[in-house]
């Protein structure tokens, strides 16, 4: 979508400002004028929407100091100054410091057009590459959130790159706690939408006819929208889409035929359902469940995710840490093996809470994983996975973890991660080999 830039116009005199203003805006420019730099610098900010014209020769701030805060504050920003004759050795100073051209008194109004859309052109590029900029790093910081390196992560980060790009509504489906609600933000994060707004909405949060007046009005706070508004352009998330009455997916439907093809607003349904025993086909009627589910994402349940669960459980004890000032707990091959084979029905935020946990019990000096994951709940085994995979496999991936961790807090440095592993140098480097680890990777 096109953006309008505004044009501002700065000048003491009334009749020069109000002459430009008109010029331009019958030139079809959206003009602001501005008595003072001082004036002008209260509305003018980084990111601003548009370009500036100014005269250099005015009381308090003149041109000069006005253009050397606006280039302070973002130097992106075109600048046109307008001169006398007497000042053009002036102005000349002004575009070395950043100013994109001057006009020189009495100026020719086509020129002076000529210059202004030469500065919104090159505002707009500016502004809509920053957007772009924003919106990739938002979506690198969403995605770096999902850990992992597994067969089954890999193929869900490349679900998510694939589905962010397409116009389809999307259903994700999972166990309770596996991150469908990562997910979601991804798809948005990734997409074309992702400088559009992400509205969430938890359909099992409500009661029936606060649901309704939730998602299609009318919202009882007299400034709010109701979600189908409040989303328009960008993505309506509906959590626990299973709660959905026949008369509100009657309504969803018809939201979703009116929008045609591409849809204005995208749908990101998620489902609890396969968490609960049930099958979503069940729970919803079936013309919505197939329009809602034409794309489809499966989360993987943590206990298919082999040596990821080490890699999270590592992260979330470091970030535990941390946050309550103290060492994180140091996991022995026996437990990073209980770790493994545990089934964690609840999934990603089970692992969360057992790692704040271990923390907790680290400061303390007390306590073992162990005994969390029985105080859970888990059986744990002495010698197989759960998938019935040999400890040896486990312990081995322990190892390499643990290897790669030191490698990479100490950036390389072998005698370090040798000292702090208690490994001679012949030994590390046998055991970096057969785990295809390279100190090169570390530095």
């Amino acid at each position: 979508m096109t953006r309008t830039l505004k044009v501002a116009i700065v000048d003491d005199e009334p009749d020069m400002r109000e002459s430009i203003s008109q010029w331009l805006a019958l030139s079809g420019f959206d003009t602001e004028t501005f008595p003072s730099a001082e004036e002008a610098l209260k509305t003018i900010g980084p990111d601003w929407p548009g370009v500036v014209i100014s005269d250099i020769r005015m009381p308090g701030m003149d041109g000069m100091a006005f253009l050397k805060r606006l280039m302070g504050q973002d130097s992106g920003l075109p600048v046109i100054m307008i001169t006398g004759h007497g000042d053009v050795p002036m102005a000349v100073e002004a575009m070395r410091l950043g100013a994109m051209d001057f006009m020189e008194k009495p100026f020719n109004p086509d020129r002076m057009t000529e210059l202004a859309k030469k500065a919104t052109n090159a505002r707009r590029m500016t502004l809509d590459n920053r957007a772009l900029r924003r919106d990739l790093s938002e979506g690198a910081q969403v995605m770096s959130k999902l850990v992992g390196s597994s067969p089954a992560m890999e193929r869900l980060r490349e679900d998510i790159l694939d589905l962010g790009q397409a116009d389809g509504h999307v259903l994700i489906d999972g166990e309770t706690g596996s991150g469908k609600t990562l997910v979601a933000h991804a798809l948005h994060a990734v997409g074309p939408r992702a400088s559009r707004k992400f509205v969430p909405v938890s359909c099992a949060a409500y009661a029936p006819d606060a649901l309704v007046a939730r998602l299609f009005g009318p919202v009882e706070d007299g400034g709010a929208l109701p979600a189908v508004e409040e989303a328009r352009g960008g993505t309506l998330c509906l959590e626990d889409i299973e709660a959905l009455s026949e008369p509100l997916q009657a309504r969803l439907l018809a939201f979703i035929a009116d929008q045609g093809s591409p849809a204005e607003t995208r749908i990101i349904a998620i489902s609890n359902a396969r968490g609960e025993g049930r099958r979503l086909e069940d729970a919803l009627r079936p013309d919505l469940f197939f329009r809602l589910g034409a794309l489809k994402i499966t989360i993987p349940p943590l206990r298919q995710r082999g040596e990821d669960i080490l890699s999270l459980f590592t992260r979330m004890t470091e970030q535990f840490s941390e946050e309550y000032g103290c060492e994180p707990p140091q996991v022995t091959a026996q437990e990073a093996a209980q770790l493994l084979q545990a089934p964690w029905p609840g999934n990603v935020r089970q692992l969360i809470n057992v790692a704040e946990r271990a923390v907790l019990q680290n400061r303390r000096g007390s306590g073992s994983i162990t005994s969390l994951l029985m105080a859970d709940g888990e059986e744990t085994a002495e010698a197989t996975t759960t998938e019935g995979k040999p400890l040896k496999e486990y312990v081995e991936s322990f190892e390499r973890m643990l290897i790669d961790n030191t490698m990479r807090r100490h950036k390389g440095s072998i005698s370090s991660v040798m000292e702090e592993l208690c490994l001679p140098r012949r030994t590390l480097n046998e055991k970096m080999a057969k785990y295809g680890l390279s100190r090169g990777d570390y530095l």
